[in-house]
Order: structure tokens, then C-alpha cells, then sequence
């Protein structure tokens, strides 16, 4: 998804040339994300599905994470392991009890296969300590397994394609440690976790394993951190995302917001921090419209998918199931972010032609976040700007002083007697009151 299959060399009328660009652009901006704070099936969702009957993921979702797995976990030289063999089949069956007992053929055939333990620990552990237990056994497993895939990689292509592959698997295994840690209380610890994996793994950047590492600096309160990690990933040549866009408004909404009072600034107006305040809520409005209605509980939150549309309402959703709890702890943020955030709309009339601060707002987001989100969740949908009463009033009065004249026109006899009708009529209630 985001990809094309026309090649841009290829010769046409400008009009199919014009199509193909378009049909470009939509597909880019559709691209679905794999959310970096993602939950636990065994863990986390299967238990929602024990308590309420409801299934929160999607066949759509599940099969996008089915091939992000065969992705991030297989490759060409699998057949030289029959573990490996076993688990590429594993990451391809679409029932979780077969994914299940595959992992454990794969674990008598090699103890020591690092992916089998992921798979039971996302799958099949039923709390977090227990999913934390199975990460432990396989990182200690991926980690005997990269220190040999580092010393063949000169070998060949196939064992540099190895390589790749066991390097996957150790950062996903020491990122969900992370986030193990993070569910546990044990914040500090996931921090530098997620600090060592940032450094001993830059290249892989695209996990947005800085997404993980804000929001638990944010949960410790450790707000000059915070700032340290959005100087670094909040610069325009990188993408943006709701998590570093808001957390940015967050920071400025801190410095001003426990003092904020709407009557106080309409009579003195806003000072300079407070515009900076007003101006970074704007700026995270823009890029994604669905937050706020999250944060402020105008709408019910629903667990997050393992998959987000950037700018969408799958994405709305995941980062206010995280953040919403770092908004209530700062005095008077949400309040700030109540009386201003409906002010962003003023600033574009027209969002889906042309943006302030980002691109044009997509309009594919709705039909990608159908798919993303469950069925019994009312998808948020762009923000429509509604005109006054005084408008609607006024086109209705013309529209029908505009039907009467026709009909006078056209039927003078009988709008005659039709206007003396209602003349009588209204005198005889003007004479009763």
C-alpha cells in the first residue's frame, strides 16, 4: 500500500498521465502504519473479546500484521532450519490455535527458536508477566542467534539476508521487553531499553520506536526529555505523526495552561506564550482533526488497532487510548485545548483542497479507517464547517418568496384565491386572539 505499479516512463494522453499521478497521491496518503504502541493479542485483546463478546481487530488488520510478520521474521534461507521452516508456515495460518501448536513444533524441533517464543508470548500468554517471561526466553535465544548471523554475514547475499532477519527479530523482542516493563510500572527500565535500541539500531528508525519512548518520558513527567526527542524527530524532512504533533502542543499547552482563563484573554488578549499554545494546538488539529474529540471524552475511545492511517481516525484513537492520561495530569490543558481547538477550522475553509501548515487534508481516510476499525465503532469523519442559522434562514426565504413569484406567474387565478385564503384565515386568528 503507498506503492504503484505504473511506471512513471510510461507514454500516454496527459489525461491518463494526470489519472496516474492522482491515483499516486491517494495511495501514498492511504498508507497504513503499524502502530508503534500496538497491544497484545493474548494479552490484551483476546481478554477485551473474553469480557464483552467483541472481536476489536479486523480480518483486515490481522492481515496486515500476518504480513508485516512474514516480513520482519522470515527469509530465503528458512529451509536450512526446520524450525524456521515450521514457523514461516506458522505466520501464514490465519487460525490462532494452529499458530499456536506450530510454535510448539518449532520449539521441539530447536529450543532455541527465537521467533516460536514471540508468537506464544503475543498469542497465547494471557497477562503481560506471562508474555514478559516468553520475550525473556526469546531474547536470550535471538540474541545467541544474531551473535552467529553477524559472524557469516560477508559469507553471501543469503546470509546477509539472514542477518536482516535475526536483526528483526532481536529489536521487535527488546522493544516489546519495553513495553512489557512499561505495562509493569517499571518505567525507567523501558526507557533505557528503548534509548539502547535507538542507539545501537539507528537505521531503524521507521519503527518509530520514538513514538514508545515519548509517551513513557511523558508518563515519568520528564518534560525536558520530552523536549530532547521532539528536537530530534519533529523536523520537517521527517514524517509527522499525531503522537509528535500533539505532544508538541502538549509541551506549550504546559507552560501556560494552569493560569488560562477565556474571559481573562478575551479582555487583555493572549500573550505571547499563550499564542505559541494557541498556534502548536492548531498546528496538531490540522494534521489530524479526530484527537480532540477523544481527549475531551465528546466521543468513547475503543481499544487501538495494530494499524493506523496516518491523519485518520485509527490514529485519533490510538494515540488518545495512550496520551489522554498525560493531558488530565497538566491543570487546565484540556481546558485550553476545549476553548481553541474548533479555531483551526477558521484558519482553512477548505480543507481537502488546500492545507495551512500540512498537505491537504486526504479523503480517502474514511474508507481506509472502515476497514481498519471494527464495526460496531462510529468512524470520525473530517470536521464539516457549518454555516449560521442566519444563512439557512435567509436562503430559505428566498428560495420560497422565488416559488411563490413562479407560481403567480404561471397560476394567477389560483394563487389569487389561495392569497385571500390565507388573508382570511389570518385575520380570523388575529380577531380570535
Amino acid at each position: 500500500m503507498g506503492g504503484t505499479e505504473s511506471s512513471i516512463s510510461e507514454l500516454g494522453s496527459p489525461s491518463r498521465n494526470r489519472e496516474s499521478e492522482t491515483s499516486r497521491q491517494n495511495l501514498s496518503e492511504c498508507k497504513v502504519w503499524r502502530n508503534p504502541l500496538n497491544l497484545f493479542r493474548g494479552a490484551e485483546y483476546r481478554r477485551y473479546t473474553w469480557v464483552t463478546g467483541k472481536e476489536p481487530l479486523t480480518y483486515y488488520d490481522m492481515n496486515l500484521s500476518a504480513q508485516d510478520h512474514q516480513t520482519f521474521f522470515t527469509c530465503d534461507t528458512d529451509f536450512l532450519r526446520p524450525s524456521d521452516t515450521v514457523m514461516q508456515k506458522a505466520w501464514r495460518e490465519r487460525n490462532p490455535p494452529a499458530r499456536i501448536k506450530a510454535a510448539y513444533q518449532a520449539l521441539e524441533l530447536n529450543n532455541d527458536c527465537a521467533t516460536a517464543y514471540v508468537l506464544l508470548a503475543e498469542e497465547e500468554a494471557t497477562t503481560i508477566i506471562d508474555a514478559e517471561r516468553l520475550f525473556k526466553q526469546a531474547l536470550k535465544a535471538g540474541e545467541t542467534i544474531y551473535r552467529r548471523s553477524q559472524q557469516c554475514q560477508h559469507q553471501s547475499p543469503q546470509h546477509e539476508a539472514q542477518l536482516r532477519r535475526d536483526t528483526n527479530v532481536l529489536v521487535y523482542i527488546k522493544r516489546r521487553l519495553a513495553m512489557c516493563a512499561r505495562k509493569l510500572g517499571r518505567i525507567r527500565e523501558a526507557v533505557k531499553i528503548m534509548r539502547d535500541l535507538m542507539k545501537e539500531f539507528p537505521p531503524l528508525t521507521m519503527l518509530n520506536i520514538h513514538e514508545n519512548l515519548l509517551e513513557s518520558l511523558l508518563e515519568l513527567q520528564a518534560y525536558a526529555d520530552v523536549q530532547a526527542v521532539l528536537a530530534k524527530y519533529d523536523d520537517i524532512s521527517l514524517p509527522k505523526s499525531a503522537a509528535i504533533c500533539y505532544t508538541a502542543a502538549l509541551l506549550k499547552t504546559r507552560t501556560v495552561s494552569d493560569k488560562f482563563s477565556p474571559e481573562t484573554a478575551s479582555r487583555r488578549g493572549l500573550s505571547t506564550a499563550e499564542i505559541n499554545a494557541v498556534e502548536a494546538i492548531h498546528r496538531a488539529v490540522e494534521f489530524n482533526p479526530h484527537v480532540p474529540k477523544y481527549l475531551l471524552e465528546m466521543k468513547s475511545l475503543i481499544l487501538p488497532p495494530e494499524h493506523i492511517l496516518k491523519r485518520g481516525d485509527s490514529e485519533a484513537i490510538a494515540y488518545a487510548f495512550f496520551h489522554l492520561q498525560h493531558w488530565k495530569r497538566i491543570e487546565g490543558a484540556l481546558n485550553l485545548l476545549q476553548c481553541t481547538w474548533e479555531g483551526t477550522f477558521r484558519m482553512i475553509p477548505y480543507p481537502l483542497e488546500k492545507g495551512h501548515l500540512f498537505y491537504p487534508y486526504p479523503s480517502c481516510t474514511e474508507t481506509a479507517d472502515r476497514e481498519l476499525l471494527p464495526t460496531f465503532h462510529h468512524v470520525s469523519v473530517y470536521p464539516k464547517k457549518e454555516l449560521p442559522f442566519f444563512i439557512h434562514f435567509t436562503a430559505g426565504l428566498c428560495s420560497s418568496t422565488a416559488m411563490i413569484a413562479l407560481l403567480t406567474h404561471q397560476f394567477p387565478e389560483i394563487m389569487g384565491v389561495f392569497a385571500k385564503a390565507v388573508s382570511v384565515i389570518s385575520r380570523t386568528c388575529v380577531e380570535y386572539l
